[in-house]
């Protein structure tokens, strides 16, 4: 079959308040009445941080998550096809909300959150096999954050096997604190590419070392691409076993305004670069840059910029 797709973005999708700046080293306390800019309302979560700034980068992506029956279900979906995704696969569930985040943002750009998990999380793997007809159409597929979805975490490793019986690749992206090895040892045989922060990788293996952290996972019968996000230090990658990359972080082009996102948009540059036939280095350095254009913006994906730029900056 045709393959017109380029990635498929799965899971959470979420209307995004940004309020700041918010002094965060302090108590907010009760009663008490904080001047802000003017609250800004735009989209995070994987399938819109991802998925937008792949698509900024040149890639035929699609959506494929659950909003809600309210005004915030509509604009996300308004905002995902101002992007350009495909977004037959964003579907209204009946009952429950759209996902909704507070995000807290304090003058560096660190950010704290409030959020409703929302539809997203009753994704399940019926969801998922009804629709292998999107995959089929897909190249790579991306699922973030499976720690917050306990209707579907037990059933991945049947699902990423059907959604790779299609010829679609599997990629995987945690959140919080990562969960435990348990479904994970399960999952990962069938996933691609799983490239966690190091606070996840830790919280799930008991190691701080990045190459232990990787080795845990090759230990579970991991089969392609690993590694570990080490914010402002970069990234560590492991092609095959045995063998890792540094990848050495990217000084932003600007300003840092907002960190928010930034984690989701190292994971779009280096699923682009793997899917523009770049070697994982050179990939890894696409994502590292990625991530720094993404700071210099408000909100996730305000800074990203396209794909000849971030090679430029990348210097690939």
């Amino acid at each position: 079959m045709a393959r017109d797709l380029d990635c498929v973005l799965c899971g959470s999708c979420v209307a995004d308040f940004l309020i700041r700046p918010v002094p965060l080293e302090q108590a907010i306390g009760g009663g008490r009445l904080m001047v802000a800019d003017p609250v800004r309302l735009t989209t995070g979560g994987i399938v819109s941080n991802s998925g937008i700034a792949m698509a900024r980068l040149g890639m035929k992506v699609a959506a494929f998550t659950y909003v809600g029956n309210d005004e915030w279900g509509a604009v996300v979906r308004q905002r995902l096809q101002n992007e350009g995704m495909d977004c037959a696969g964003v579907v209204t569930h009946p009952t429950a909300a759209t996902s909704t985040t507070g995000v807290l943002i304090d003058p560096s750009g660190e950010r704290s959150f409030a959020h409703c998990v929302g539809a997203p999380k009753l994704l399940n793997k019926q969801t998922f096999l009804d629709h292998l007809g999107l995959f089929s159409r897909s190249r790579m597929m991306l699922l973030g954050y499976y720690s917050l979805m306990p209707n579907l975490e037990g059933d991945l490793p049947e699902v990423f096997a059907a959604i790779r019986q299609t010829g679609c690749q599997t990629a995987l992206d945690a959140a919080g604190d990562g969960g435990t090895m348990q479904p994970l040892d399960r999952i990962l045989p069938h996933v691609d590419v799983y490239v966690p922060s190091h606070n996840e990788g830790a919280h799930q293996t008991g190691f701080e070392d990045p190459r232990k952290i990787i080795d845990t996972y090759r230990t579970c019968g991991a089969p392609g691409v690993l590694g570990v996000k080490l914010g402002t230090k970069g990234a560590m990658l492991s092609p095959a076993a045995g063998q890792y990359l540094t990848i050495d972080c990217i000084p932003p082009p600007g300003p840092i305004a907002d960190t928010n996102g930034a984690g989701d948009c190292f994971y779009a540059g280096l699923l682009t670069g793997l899917l523009r036939g770049l070697s994982v280095a050179e990939a890894g350095r696409i994502a590292a840059a990625t991530g720094a254009c993404c700071v210099t913006g408000h909100g996730a994906t305000a800074g990203v910029r396209n794909y000849a730029e971030t090679a430029r900056l990348a210097g690939v």
